[in-house]
């Protein structure tokens, strides 16, 4: 184990978990905040995003195209309801196959959070606020998600894209203190 591997991964976790921290802490959402991505320090997912960190994207698709699939992912999205795979299940009528549900409004807010912090944090001075929605746009077609989820989670995303945070954020915690979408 490299040890510029475990700082350079342990540092890139922790930045993002905090990126993610004050933007949740932007709209209310303090208990998730704090909680964000902490199974990231577990050792399911911590080893493996130390062995395949590259510091450029995330350490997980390095481990998926080595074995086919990624360990720390199938860990990681199991265990954080922030993630839409989270929520990929069979319907009352398993004949229709794996279905996404419908997100709780928060972990949605959660995973817009989650996506901007990941795209300020792996490009660094080239983000912008539409890089969460560009990255949004490259993995949509592979997305089992409900219609609802994905309304929600583009239409934020674009609103990002298009009138900045500070509104975004703005509609955010309307929403929140509505409750539902």
């Amino acid at each position: 184990m490299k040890l510029h591997n475990l700082w350079g991964h342990f540092s890139t976790i922790t930045v993002h978990k905090i990126k993610v921290m004050k933007n949740c802490f932007r709209v209310g959402l303090y208990r998730q905040g704090l909680l964000h991505d902490l199974s990231k320090y577990s050792p399911e997912e911590f080893f493996p995003g130390v062995k395949y960190y590259q510091g450029t994207r995330s350490p997980n698709a390095a481990e998926r195209e080595v074995n086919g699939y990624s360990r720390a992912w199938l860990h990681h999205k199991g265990r954080n309801k922030h993630h839409d795979e989270y929520w990929i299940d069979f319907p009352l009528d398993p004949s229709k196959g794996l279905v996404g549900h419908k997100m709780p409004l928060k972990y949605v807010i959660e995973m817009v959070m989650d996506r901007i912090a990941a795209s300020k944090t792996y490009k660094g001075d080239a983000y912008t606020d539409g890089a969460p929605w560009e990255y949004y746009c490259f993995t949509a077609p592979y997305m089992v998600v409900s219609p609802e989820t994905k309304a929600l989670l583009e239409k934020l995303l674009l609103m990002l894209k298009d009138e900045g945070e500070d509104k975004t954020f703005t509609y955010m915690r309307k929403l929140l203190k509505k409750g539902s979408y």
